[in-house]
């Protein structure tokens, strides 16, 4: 299967297509779930690797009332301001500014769609806040691995050494001279980091990501790998 037999196409399906993935249908997209000729997935994801996590989904909501809204639809929404929340079917809630929320949908793809909560918006009253789509404008990206925060030491401002930057942290910041922001959830116990930025400048942020770990022997990983980190 490629992505062009399905309805969605990740931003940066040619670079993953070009690197040698093997796809799964995920959704209306389909997801680079290993690479050929890898030798040991598993173990690349775990000193440096890098994930297109594009073809699944996510959305957002901002304005008035949306942190209120989304509690009572069962989201476990964080307490404060640039710092993410897991959900209990896998997903993750990251909180942007005091009433913007992203929602992230699970590695696995069989948790809550974020976007279904749409359809509960249009039916509610009162102060909600707006959904905010963010399938189509947002790459996702996952770095994965002990020299990640080396990585990003290459390519952004901000301090992200986990000594500094906890678990569950958010930075919006600027990282290879575009604006994007930078999620930390381990899996696993291995040190993780969730990027989003425009898709529009997707292949652009591949290509750099890719060129800085290569001194670090890193390099592309499928989905398949990344699930099993987070087991364990």
């Amino acid at each position: 299967m490629q992505p062009a037999d399905q309805l969605r196409r990740a931003p940066a399906y040619r670079k993953t297509a070009a690197a040698g993935a093997l796809y799964e249908a995920l959704g209306a997209g389909a997801v680079a779930k290993s690479y050929r000729n890898a030798t040991d997935e598993a173990a690349t994801a775990r000193r440096l690797g890098l994930a297109d996590l594009s073809p699944l989904p996510r959305f957002g909501f901002k304005g008035a009332g949306t942190c209120a809204w989304l509690a009572g639809q069962g989201v476990a929404v964080p307490e404060a301001p640039n710092r993410a929340a897991p959900q209990a079917d896998g997903g993750l809630a990251l909180r942007l500014a005091a009433e913007e929320i992203l929602l992230l949908g699970d590695l696995g793809g069989e948790g809550r769609d974020p976007a279904g909560l749409e359809s509960a918006w249009e039916a509610g009253q009162g102060a909600r806040g707006f959904p905010l789509p963010r399938q189509e404008t947002h790459a996702w990206f996952l770095v994965s691995g002990v020299s990640a925060d080396a990585l990003f030491a290459k390519l952004c401002g901000v301090d992200l050494r986990p000594a500094r930057f906890a678990d569950l942290a958010i930075a919006q910041t600027s990282l290879a001279r575009m604006s994007g922001l930078v999620c930390r959830q381990d899996l696993g116990g291995t040190l993780a980091y969730h990027l989003l930025a425009d898709g529009a400048s997707a292949g652009y942020l591949w290509d750099c990501l890719i060129d800085a770990m290569a001194e670090f022997n890193g390099g592309p990983v499928g989905l398949a790998a990344l699930r099993g980190l987070a087991a364990g």
